[in-house]
């Protein structure tokens, strides 16, 4: 090896992957879909499926993630994704098939298409992003809206005898015996992110693998929804959403 090349491997830097696209991002300040965003690139470009890649956004706040990863994509009706990415998996399986779903998108209207999709055991990867509240459109209650928690639609807090209790989809999902990995992660700090990445490289790994379907949840954060800083959401989300989504592997065949 070169002198110039050691020089080289040993002062690399950080880069931008290069499938993220030159453009901003539409997001707030502090949420954690540009993290998954920058994660989706990382994995796709370093496993060599920048060509096979078909990823399938819904409607919400994931909806424009066709602007930033250069992979092909589908727009899917609301709730629908799992129903479009089950088509054409089915009909071009030599691609790896993802859909980029909201709380709202995959555990409210798509409940169904989601759970049938993985119940099939479609040969597809499911990233489900949960702030427990619709970020998008005001700020109202998601099915995964906490006891308690506020929003434009409880302002006095969720309740159980009138809202009902928060959807835990996940772990219905790590019940079905079409999913072949379910896990819960998030990307508050550089351990969870480089956790997150792990996962989803595992799921990506799945599909190639044709093993079924792989549900990654990310807990995240919705700073402008919860009326909170970055850092105050953190916080909250650490001290709120995790006892009722734990972090952790919920299942891995």
């Amino acid at each position: 090896m070169e002198i110039e090349d050691i020089i080289c491997q040993e002062n690399k830097v950080y880069s931008k992957p290069e499938l993220l696209e030159e453009v901003h991002m539409h997001y707030c300040p502090g949420c954690s879909h540009g993290v998954i965003h920058k994660l989706l690139a990382e994995v796709i470009q370093e496993m060599g499926l920048t060509e096979k890649t078909v990823g399938i956004s819904p409607v919400g706040c994931a909806v424009f993630a066709y602007n930033y990863v250069d992979v092909d994509w589908v727009e899917a009706a609301h709730g629908r994704a799992p129903a479009v990415a089950t088509a054409i998996s089915r009909l071009w399986p030599e691609n790896v098939v993802f859909t980029y779903q909201g709380d709202g998108d995959m555990s409210a209207i798509g409940t169904a298409e989601s759970i049938h999709a993985a119940n099939r055991g479609e040969n597809i990867v499911m990233i489900f992003v949960n702030n427990a509240i619709y970020g998008m459109t005001g700020g109202q209650m998601a099915p995964t809206t906490l006891v308690g928690q506020k929003t434009a639609t409880t302002p006095y807090g969720r309740r159980i005898d009138l809202n009902g209790h928060p959807l835990e989809i996940t772990n219905l999902m790590a019940i079905l015996d079409g999913t072949c990995y379910v896990t819960r992660q998030a990307v508050h700090t550089p351990a969870a992110v480089r956790k997150t990445k792990a996962c989803l490289k595992k799921a990506f790994e799945n599909a190639i693998a044709k093993k079924g379907t792989s549900v990654v949840e990310v807990v995240a954060t919705c700073n402008s929804g919860w009326k909170m800083s970055p850092e105050k959401a953190n916080q909250w989300m650490e001290e709120n959403m995790f006892p009722k989504y734990p972090l952790g592997d919920l299942k891995n065949v």
